[in-house]
């Protein structure tokens, strides 16, 4: 009776699940200590709730050397250790990116060891041009993945058996993640210990970081306020502030084309060499902006809120948002909603 008595007591918690991010000289600091942060972040949380329980995360730190490793920011990180010394399993291990991935993809130490661990690691990610890394391993074949923006056309010319997606916050293909640019490399981080932990630890996390949007893989990498700032002021004028402040209203190419004073064609022409998307994409995707966040911040009806963005009626507000975001908005709000 002792013995069984005590084996129904007992219930294991899993070990600390490992967490490496692997960079190198000239690397971008976010993409490693932003997932980081999320991690040791989820582990603090749960030694908060529960000061008995084991921590959930232990992470570290790889490069080419232990010791400091220059990023590309000019900041020193500490390597804790070298990865061709790394030989036992990892549970997660990520790839960072930065400017100077051209460097490390003739690191054949580092290819090679990345394509030997894949058999001993649960998850294997990347954060920006990290993902060339996986792709130059031939870990990305046949899959897909994204990466930055700026570095998706570049990713898919030069391995044609990758299905890149360049507008993806994050994808998962099996077990291998790939995450766009920089900050995309937090909402991969906490999706993971999302999977790991639950939703509630991961949206109370998200708050924490002060992370108000815990977006969802799809949703796109594009952003209209940031095109509309990094806009030059050409012959639009503000008219793209002009558009963000009127989504409710008629923007379609004639109103917008009056409202420049050019003709239709002439409009849609030069709006789409300025901004470097269609008048009709840029409202759209203005819209599911600016109903996102009245979904995050407020608890109007979904009509109300698709009446206010410009969509007309909810019907198709979900159908856009579905399209965009691969969620529909009333499951969007619940990823906002205390656990």
């Amino acid at each position: 009776m002792g013995r069984n008595g005590a084996g129904a007591a007992a219930i294991r918690e899993p070990p600390a699940r490992r967490v490496a991010v692997v960079t190198y000289p000239g690397g971008q600091t976010l993409d490693v200590v932003g997932p980081l942060e999320v991690f040791a972040g989820a582990t603090r949380l749960r030694a908060h709730e529960d000061p008995a329980a084991p921590p959930p995360y232990s992470v570290e730190v790889l490069a080419s050397a232990a010791g400091p490793v220059t990023m590309g920011s000019g900041v020193r990180l500490v390597a804790d250790r070298a990865f061709p010394a790394v030989h036992t399993s990892i549970d997660t291990l990520i790839l960072a990116g930065g400017g100077e991935v051209r460097d490390a993809l003739r690191d054949r130490r580092l290819i090679d060891w990345v394509r030997r661990m894949r058999p001993r690691v649960r998850r294997l990610a990347s954060v920006c041009t990290g993902a060339f890394i996986l792709a130059e391993a031939g870990l990305l074949d046949d899959r897909c993945a994204t990466t930055h923006w700026a570095a998706a056309g570049a990713l898919a010319r030069r391995y044609p058996r990758v299905t890149v997606e360049p507008d993806a916050i994050f994808v998962r293909d099996g077990s291998i993640y790939t995450s766009a640019g920089v900050t995309a490399g937090m909402d991969l981080a906490l999706a993971l210990v999302e999977e790991d932990l639950g939703h509630r630890i991961a949206l109370t996390l998200a708050r924490h970081l002060v992370l108000f949007l815990k977006r969802p893989g799809g949703q796109s990498q594009f952003s209209t306020h940031l095109a509309v700032q990094a806009a030059p002021r050409g012959p639009l004028g503000d008219l793209p502030e002009w558009i963000l402040a009127h989504l409710d209203g008629d923007l379609s190419v004639d109103a917008l084309a009056a409202q420049a004073a050019m003709s239709p064609r002439n409009f849609a022409r030069v709006f789409t060499r300025e901004m470097g998307t269609t008048p009709a994409k840029f409202v759209e995707r203005a819209r599911v902006e600016h109903a996102r966040r009245r979904l995050e911040d407020s608890g109007i009806p979904l009509k109300t809120v698709a009446h206010q963005c410009g969509f007309g009626n909810a019907e198709r507000m979900r159908r856009t948002f579905q399209r965009h975001l691969r969620i529909v908005p009333h499951d969007y709000r619940r990823r906002f909603e205390h656990g």
